[in-house]
């Protein structure tokens, strides 16, 4: 496995016939955003967010907004379209397994409100893998706060510091702490009816994924698993077994009936979770929310609820197939 790298858990492609292409040309320019936070734009592709990213003087290109991975990546046809120089082959371990890859070397990278991020080696894969030009990793996002607004179709990133105190949530907010593990952060406070089950948030990922210890758990409450096929960030084969969950807790939300691949893939083996139940929490559970905010210096997530949520009725109301409680 190479050194902090490890991309994309994370960048998942759902083999479905007819799925959008990658679009290979950058987007008009944004207007100009406050300073203090930029707002974009957000566009799906494949399921996946994306947000315009300038490399030196060239761009913006389409990357994706990924949680999941270590590491910043680029696609192969921009690194080849910028001349970029070669840098050291590396191991890239993916949802797939580990395959050597070739880098290359970023002189310079800018999103927004993002100071301007000086060299980076970055690993180069097929862009047709990764939902778009190219994904920022935690190497680019830990000092930040990342906001997906899915009433405006707007994504921020904002710089963010540590706080003595827990910001006070609205009356239509749920805040959920995490403890951060190789710059991720993964939630310690929830279960499948009642059983411990450790969350890392993942926004590069369409859909949750589950691993073995968990779908043992979950045959408990159901017999019905159909076979779903994947691809991973460097192009190689998951073949996961799919199902829904029947009550999943993060926190203060309890998710009814949520969609989850299952299978043994390194990223839990990376975390150390392998052995205990354990999950990727991707955008089809995180979209169901009006908005969700991501800060990593802080540690916490920020749910806002669906609209007209009673949230004095705990667990009663189901909201899109998440109850909130």
């Amino acid at each position: 496995m190479m050194s902090g790298v490890y991309p994309s858990l994370l960048a998942l492609a759902l083999m479905i016939p007819g799925a959008a292409a990658v679009p290979q040309d950058a987007p008009p320019a944004p207007p100009a955003p406050p300073a203090d936070e930029a707002s974009v734009a957000m566009t799906e592709v494949a399921e996946r967010m994306t947000v315009p990213v300038r490399i030196a003087d060239a761009g913006p290109y389409r990357f994706v907004i990924d949680t999941g991975s270590e590491r910043t990546v680029i696609s192969r046809q921009l690194a080849h379209r910028l001349g970029l120089p070669a840098g050291r082959d590396v191991t890239v371990v993916a949802m797939s397994g580990s395959t050597r890859e070739a880098t290359v070397m970023i002189p310079s990278l800018r999103l927004s409100s993002v100071p301007s991020i000086g060299v980076i080696q970055a690993p180069a894969l097929d862009a047709g893998h990764l939902g778009g030009m190219g994904l920022l990793g935690i190497d680019t996002l830990q000092a930040h706060r990342i906001t997906i607004d899915f009433d405006t179709g707007t994504m921020a990133v904002a710089p963010s510091v540590k706080r003595r105190q827990t910001e006070p949530n609205r009356g239509d907010e749920v805040v959920v702490r995490a403890k951060s593990l190789f710059g991720q952060l993964i939630v310690t406070d929830a279960d499948v009816d009642g059983r411990a089950v450790r969350v890392v948030l993942d926004t590069g990922s369409p859909i949750s994924v589950g691993n073995v210890a968990l779908q043992k758990l979950m045959r408990r409450y159901t017999s019905r698993f159909e076979p779903l096929t994947m691809t991973s960030a460097t192009g190689g084969i998951v073949q996961t077994q799919y199902a829904h969950a029947g009550r999943l807790r993060v926190g203060g939300i309890a998710f009814q009936d949520m969609p989850i691949a299952f299978a043994d893939v390194p990223p839990f083996h990376r975390f150390g979770l392998e052995k205990r139940p354990a999950m990727l929490l991707g955008m089809n559970a995180l979209k169901m929310f009006r908005r969700v905010q991501i800060d990593f210096p802080n540690r916490e997530v920020r749910f806002l609820l669906p609209r007209n949520v009673d949230r004095s009725r705990a667990c009663q109301t189901s909201i899109n197939g998440a109850c909130m409680g």
